[in-house]
C-alpha cells in the first residue's frame, strides 16, 4: 500500500471516527433533551370545549418536560377579561380546544429540566406573555412581538388548574422572605402575571416620571393598577370612569391620594371631559401639554374619549381590547405631533421591578383582590362577563395552598 494510499485510509477512518463521535454526542444529547418525572403527575384542570360552554373539569398526565421547561404548582391564577373574550366573545385561541384558560398565574416550581433544575422550590410569578429570548427580536428589545412567544392559556393550557408547565427561562422568582413581610399571599402576586405588569409596562414606554401628568381611562382592573403604578413614580394622575366608587377607591388606596384626581365619565361628551380635564390641570399649574393618556376601558366609548383628549405633544398607550370598530380622525396625531402605541403584556426582564413595587406596598394588591375556590370558576367568569366583579378575582386550587 502506497503512502498515499495509507493516508487516505486512516483519513477516512479518522472521519469516520468523528462522525461516530459526534453521532454518539447527538444521541447523548437527544435524550437530554425531555426530563422524565420521579413519578406521573396527574393535573387537575378546568378545560374550555367549545364557545359559549361552561368549562369542564378533567385530568391530565405528565410524565416528561422538555428540558427548558418546569412544572408549576399553582398557588392563584387571576381571572381576565381575555378570559371572557375566548369563551363568550369569539376571541379565538391558537392551541386547539379543549384548552386549560389562565394565564396570571403565581406559583411554586415542583420539577423542572435540565435547564432550569436551579428554579426547583422557587415561588415564581409566570410572565403572561413569555417570549423565547433567542431570536433576533429578542435580541434587539423587542421581544414582546416574538414570534416563538408562549401565552399560557392560549399558546399552552394554562393556570385554572392545580399545576402547569411553561417554559422557565421567562419566569420571575419572588423572595419569600419579602413576601412574609408584605402581609399578601403568593396567590395575590398572580395578578402580576398580566394586570398589574402590563400597567407597568405601558408607563415605562411613556416614559413617566416624577411631576408628569397621567390620565387614565378607565380605572378597573389593569386602569387602576395603573394609576397607583404612575402615583408611585410621582406623577399627578386623573383618573376618569363610569363608577364613582372605583375613583374612591384609588384615591384611598394610593400612597397619596390627593394627587390623584377623579373625574365621573357618565353621560358625558368626550368635548365636555377634555375641557374639564384641562381645566383641572391649569388650574393646579399642572403641564396642559406633552401629558400621557392611557385607554385600558377595552371599549369602543373608552377609546374614542381617550383619543378625543390628545393634545399637543401627548403620547396614547393603548392598553384595552375591544372587538367593536372605532372611529377617530388619525390626522390628528399629526397636528398635535402626538404618538400612540399598543401595549401587547409586559417583558419579562421588567417583572422584579413590578414584584418590588408590590412588596415595598407602593402599589396596593390587597385591596383590589378576591381569592375564591377553583371549583367556582365558571360562576367567576359569568361575573366577569356580567362587570358584577368588583375585585381581580383569583382562583386558588381546591385543596391548594395560596
Amino acid at each position: 500500500m502506497s503512502d498515499a494510499s495509507a493516508k487516505s485510509d486512516a483519513s477516512a477512518k479518522s472521519d469516520a471516527s468523528a462522525k461516530s463521535d459526534a453521532s454518539a454526542k447527538s444521541d447523548a444529547s437527544a435524550k437530554k433533551t425531555t426530563t422524565s418525572l420521579p413519578t406521573p403527575l396527574t393535573i387537575d384542570a378546568w378545560q374550555m370545549v367549545a364557545p359559549n360552554e361552561p368549562l369542564r373539569r378533567t385530568t391530565r398526565v405528565v410524565q416528561e418536560i422538555a428540558a427548558h421547561e418546569v412544572v408549576v404548582r399553582v398557588a392563584g391564577c387571576g381571572v381576565c377579561h381575555t378570559d371572557v373574550g375566548y369563551l363568550y366573545e369569539g376571541v379565538a385561541t391558537r392551541h386547539p380546544l379543549p384548552l386549560t384558560l389562565g394565564h396570571e398565574i403565581a406559583g411554586v416550581v415542583e420539577h423542572a429540566g435540565e435547564d432550569h433544575a436551579d428554579l426547583v422550590g422557587r415561588s415564581v410569578v409566570v410572565p403572561a406573555v413569555i417570549p423565547c429570548g433567542r431570536c433576533w427580536l429578542c435580541r434587539r428589545g423587542k421581544e414582546m412581538v416574538c414570534a416563538k412567544q408562549i401565552f399560557p392559556g392560549c399558546d399552552v393550557h394554562g393556570g385554572f388548574a392545580s399545576h402547569v408547565v411553561v417554559p422557565g427561562h421567562g419566569l420571575c422568582p419572588v423572595d419569600d422572605a419579602a413576601l412574609a413581610r408584605s402581609g399578601l399571599r403568593l396567590a395575590d402576586l398572580s395578578v402580576i402575571g398580566d394586570a398589574v405588569s402590563t400597567a407597568y409596562h405601558a408607563i415605562v414606554r411613556a416614559k413617566v416620571g416624577a411631576g408628569d401628568v397621567v390620565v387614565v381611562v378607565g380605572a378597573g382592573g389593569v386602569g387602576g393598577f395603573a394609576v397607583q403604578i404612575a402615583r408611585a413614580l410621582g406623577a399627578h394622575v386623573v383618573a376618569m370612569d363610569v363608577d364613582p366608587k372605583r375613583l374612591t377607591a384609588l384615591t384611598r388606596t394610593t400612597t397619596n391620594g390627593e394627587r390623584v384626581h377623579g373625574i365621573d365619565v357618565r353621560g358625558r361628551e368626550p368635548r365636555e371631559l377634555r375641557k374639564d380635564l384641562l381645566a383641572h390641570l391649569h388650574g393646579h399649574g399642572l403641564p396642559e401639554r406633552a401629558f400621557t393618556i392611557l385607554e385600558t376601558s377595552g371599549t369602543k366609548a373608552g377609546q374614542e374619549l381617550a383619543f378625543g383628549l390628545l393634545v399637543h405633544g401627548a403620547h396614547l398607550g393603548v392598553v384595552g381590547y375591544t372587538r367593536e370598530p372605532v372611529t377617530l380622525r388619525l390626522s390628528n396625531l399629526m397636528a398635535f405631533d402626538a404618538t400612540a402605541a399598543g401595549v401587547w403584556g409586559c417583558p419579562p426582564r421588567l417583572y422584579p421591578d413590578v414584584i418590588d413595587l408590590v412588596l415595598a406596598g407602593k402599589v396596593q394588591v390587597a385591596p383590589h383582590v378576591e381569592r375564591r375556590p377553583l371549583h367556582e370558576v365558571n360562576d367567576v367568569l359569568e361575573a366577569v362577563r356580567d362587570h358584577r366583579a368588583s375585585r381581580r378575582i383569583v382562583l386558588v386550587p381546591d385543596g391548594g395552598r395560596s
